[in-house]
């Protein structure tokens, strides 16, 4: 993959652990996912794509 082997991507991994935290990776995952989807859905022709708000940091308190 890209010339990419396994100690680049540990390396990789470990760069992003540090710079957004562990706390913060499932939702940079989720906004990745949901990109990737959307923009399947977009290059396949289909007209609508999912927008959704998310919740707010009040809500998450709760």
């Amino acid at each position: 993959m890209f010339g990419f082997g396994m100690p680049e991507l540990i390396v990789i991994l470990v760069i992003v652990l540090v710079v957004f935290g562990a706390g913060r990776l499932p939702e940079i995952g989720g906004a990745l996912g949901k990109s990737i989807r959307n923009f399947k859905r977009a290059s396949d022709g289909k007209d609508e794509i999912e927008i959704k708000p998310g919740k707010s940091d009040d809500a998450k308190k709760e």
